[in-house]
């Protein structure tokens, strides 16, 4: 507990370059999903500048996994799944969190705080088909557990018919 006339650090920013809590905000703006304040910040002692994005942190959803058990929706859990899809794929971590983003946005706007775990899976699958399809049959095969070439040749086949590639 901080003593009487000591400045609170509360709300106040750590420069990444010296870790001194003398930061200042050059610019402040809507990001271009208008949910993301973007600010651009100078740090006053070694001059260095960098840019920070503030979000509403975390969504209260409960997912309901395949088995019954609820977990707490984990916006990271799901970038890391979506960038092992996409590695070396032309598929950038803005690209990614956008993806999330529209995703995270979709799940608000339910009356309901709990959803299937399927449900999430298909929002995520449908966003990412249309980013890249490698990355899209990546995911995909870890979402529907596939077990077998067979699996794969099923998945391809309807994103074939779905691009009239038959």
């Amino acid at each position: 507990m901080e003593g009487l006339g000591q400045q609170s650090n509360l709300g106040k920013m750590r420069c990444p370059y010296c870790g001194v809590i003398d930061v200042g905000v050059l610019e402040s703006r809507l990001a271009e999903d208008d949910t993301t304040v973007r600010r651009r910040r100078e740090c006053n002692r070694c001059g260095k500048r960098f840019t920070t994005y503030e979000r509403v942190e975390g969504i209260d959803l409960i997912i309901v996994k395949k088995d019954g058990r609820r977990e707490v929706f984990d916006r990271e859990k799901l970038k890391r799944g979506l960038t092992k899809a996409t590695w070396k794929r032309a598929v950038s971590i803005s690209d990614i969190e956008k993806l999330i983003d529209d995703v995270e946005r979709k799940l608000m706007q339910r009356k309901s705080t709990e959803v299937r775990s399927w449900e999430v899976g298909k929002l995520v699958l449908n966003r990412l088909k249309k980013l890249d399809v490698a990355s899209y049959m990546a995911f995909a095969s870890v979402y529907h557990n596939f077990r077998d070439i067979n699996d794969y040749e099923q998945m391809l086949k309807e994103v074939e018919k779905e691009n009239g590639l038959e």
